[in-house]
């Protein structure tokens, strides 16, 4: 019975403490009108301390860059990548041997969407990254995101 016990709190406490840090980014999202057919995606990803996503541009080799990818729509036209604005910080990566760049505490990227017509829709795909600290990194993670654009 004490093995038990001890099993049990051992495994909460270990619980616990991965749960602190399941998911360090706290993403949230929001389209505005700016005419009839066009549309501004905000995303904006709120990381606690001491963890740090990495930019769109994180070279090949290196850890996984943030990435949007939209599922298919017939009504809508996405083109290139989302702006990111944020205080961009740039390092050598032991670990990969590559030059990254990353974000930590709030980066906001902003895209322009364009309807094919002046139609309610909505926009939906993931997010896609991979949050680091300078000891460790998570493995890479997907946030589904469902815009409606009327």
């Amino acid at each position: 019975m004490k093995k038990l016990l001890l099993f049990i709190t051992l495994f909460s406490i270990a619980g616990a403490a991965f749960a602190q840090f399941k998911d360090p980014v706290k993403w949230t999202y929001t389209a505005t009108k700016k005419s009839d057919k066009v549309y501004e995606i905000t995303y904006t990803a709120v990381i606690e301390k001491p963890w740090h996503i990495y930019s769109q541009t994180t070279p090949k080799g290196g850890p996984v860059p943030t990435k949007f990818v939209y599922k298919t729509n017939p009504l809508i036209t996405v083109t290139g990548i989302p702006k990111e604005n944020g205080t961009l910080q740039s390092k050598h990566e032991e670990v990969f041997d590559v030059d990254v760049k990353y974000f930590d505490n709030k980066v906001t990227f902003t895209h322009t969407v364009n309807l094919k017509s002046a139609v309610k829709t909505n926009l939906t795909g993931n997010i896609e990254y991979m949050v680091c600290n300078d000891k460790e990194c998570l493995p890479p993670k997907k946030v589904a995101f469902d815009l409606q654009l009327q």
